[in-house]
């Protein structure tokens, strides 16, 4: 059996780390390299690092200063955010990334997928997908970090990548980013039915509850979280702890009941 995965997500703006909701991240949070640092003493099992602007103004992704953040950073890294193309991807993963995330180019050019799963392997082509629901009971995907409606159903769309050769899926609430509410429950266990990859659930984590939710009742293999750690007391550690002692296999040290 796999054991759940606990991600924080540090999203990348300029010179800094951002927050907000709904994909509205204007609230500064600090800078990368101190976070990663904090993060490598923390328990967790990975970092997702995603470039925000990259996307709407055609950056290139910048592969230096990703080598920077991996020389320090002892957990694994998926980095993200303006990745248009294969020789992108191995730029970032010589720089030290272990997996990139695609989204906006994979809309345009799908063959980007599976093009990057036959040259590196799918275990490093994590498909990021952004959606809101449609009003209708499902959900669209939303290119460009958010702003775009691509019109594709969210639950095909992650059918399809996953044909096409992604390993693993990060699949991110518009609607329930940054409001600590919880995860979008039924979204997650739509998407965990169509495919049959690690579905990492991102958008609305404000307690170690929701995280035990989206697992045990939605079926999601990680969760992914930046609030809750940002803006509470709340630790990857301490969610560890509620996760094992709940029952759920975990990769830590600790054992449900211990102090």
């Amino acid at each position: 059996m796999l054991k759940v995965r606990v991600i924080p997500t540090l999203l990348w703006k300029g010179v800094g780390l951002v927050k907000g909701v709904g994909f509205d991240s204007w609230r500064r949070v600090g800078s990368v390299l101190p976070a990663i640092k904090v993060y490598n003493t923390r328990e967790v099992d990975e970092l997702v690092l995603v470039d925000i602007t990259a996307n709407t103004t055609g950056d290139e992704p910048d592969a230096e200063a990703v080598s920077d953040f991996a020389d320090e950073c002892f957990v694994p890294l998926t980095v993200g955010g303006g990745v248009r193309n294969t020789a992108q991807m191995q730029g970032l993963l010589r720089a030290g990334a272990d997996k990139v995330c695609v989204n906006t180019a994979a809309y345009a050019n799908p063959a980007l997928i599976s093009e990057s799963a036959r040259r590196f392997g799918a275990q490093c082509v994590v498909a990021s997908i952004d959606v809101r629901a449609d009003g209708a009971g499902g959900w669209r995907c939303f290119s460009h970090s958010g702003t775009r409606d691509t019109g594709l159903s969210a639950v095909d769309w992650a059918h399809q990548v996953v044909l096409l050769g992604a390993g693993e899926i990060l699949l991110t609430s518009i609607e329930r980013d940054g409001t600590m509410q919880g995860y979008d429950l039924a979204l997650v266990e739509a998407v965990v039915r169509a495919v049959n990859v690690p579905v990492v659930a991102s958008g609305g984590a404000g307690n170690y509850e929701h995280m035990r939710q989206v697992i045990q009742e939605a079926g999601a293999s990680a969760v992914a979280a930046a609030s809750m750690f940002h803006f509470t007391e709340q630790t990857p550690a301490e969610a560890k702890k509620a996760l094992a002692a709940a029952g759920i296999a975990v990769r830590s040290n600790f054992v449900a009941g211990s102090g």
